[in-house]
């Protein structure tokens, strides 16, 4: 039976079997996640009321910290957590399949780039490095092996040996940077480079080693600072399986299997229309046996086109939580 559900989810097609399988996973989830389970209860929501998934309760992301978001009876093969900043409570999600993981960060990646093969991937990560269970790390050392190029590979301290790598020219192949945010800005401003080809991805975020910047300004400087006319982010967390990633203007686009909705900051069983800002849920159906229903403390919109945007926090949310945070 899961194995049949979780191969339904990368093959989604259209709106109604989406749909359809995102009120399946609710049920099993309800059933099989403690966590989740008391939750939907104590804000008194029968599951034979849901029909469709906007009536679906979102589990606040903050749990993650404090509680095991898994189904019971089920051995983690993975623990991921979150990074955060010095003196935070990280976040960690208990991944039960990681192949489920897998398979999400490689379709992802393929929707977007297409084949891993065609790339040379550098990683520039010191904050996540420096730490040995990050969901961004594993997903990167995959799809670096995924690349099967000598050249591809995490740097550290070696900068001289990245920015000689950024000069190197592959037949056939292209070169993708993908760094914390900081970590862009310190090379830029410690080296002079010009690489107009290359194809440089920002995972957002400052780590509490620099002064927050919104992203149009973060990607003109990086564009200068890289000789390029553009720059990619990629959206992921820890709580989270799946990816989005955005080309241009800062407009993620979903994998079939994820969900965006802006819910209303004061009424947060109630969602916005498109173009109107608030907190983001997130339906990751790739999060099988944790939870598929978040809600972030990310600020963002849903566009015409059906992309989205992040464009910031919810303010002091890893204090105040969610306005239906229960004690669970």
């Amino acid at each position: 039976m899961k194995d049949l559900i979780a191969d339904k989810i990368f093959r989604l097609t259209d709106v109604h079997s989406f749909n359809e399988l995102v009120l399946e996973i609710f049920h099993l989830q309800y059933y099989h996640n403690p966590v989740y389970r008391n939750y939907v209860d104590q804000l008194g929501i029968k599951p034979s009321s849901i029909h469709a998934p906007e009536q679906i309760p979102f589990l606040p992301i903050e749990l993650y910290k404090s509680l095991e978001v898994i189904w019971e009876n089920q051995e983690p093969d993975l623990v991921f957590e979150s990074s955060g900043t010095s003196g935070s409570i990280p976040s960690k999600h208990f991944v039960a399949d990681a192949s489920l993981y897998r398979q999400s960060f490689t379709r992802c990646f393929e929707l977007i780039f297409g084949d891993p093969r065609q790339y040379c991937i550098l990683a520039l990560l010191p904050s996540y490095l420096e730490r040995g269970n990050s969901s961004l790390v594993y997903m990167l050392n995959e799809l670096i092996q995924m690349t099967g190029d000598s050249d591809s590979g995490f740097f550290l301290d070696q900068i001289d040996v990245l920015v000689e790598t950024l000069g190197k020219v592959y037949p056939g192949k292209k070169i993708i940077l993908i760094g914390v945010t900081f970590a862009l800005l310190d090379l830029v401003e410690s080296q002079k480079l010009d690489f107009p080809d290359l194809i440089v991805m920002e995972t957002g975020g400052m780590k509490g080693r620099r002064v927050e910047m919104i992203r149009e300004d973060l990607h003109k400087v990086l564009c200068k600072g890289f000789g390029v006319q553009q720059i990619y982010s990629e959206y992921g967390m820890t709580e989270l399986l799946s990816q989005a990633y955005s080309w241009a203007d800062g407009r993620f686009s979903a994998a079939p299997w994820m969900q965006v909705m802006v819910r209303d900051l004061h009424d947060p069983l109630s969602y916005l229309p498109v173009g109107k800002t608030g907190p983001l849920n997130i339906i990751d159906l790739a999060n099988l046996y944790s939870c598929s229903f978040i809600a972030t403390q990310d600020l963002g919109r849903i566009n015409p086109d059906g992309t989205f945007e992040v464009l910031g926090r919810v303010d002091d949310s890893d204090v105040r939580g969610c306005n239906l945070l229960v004690s669970i």
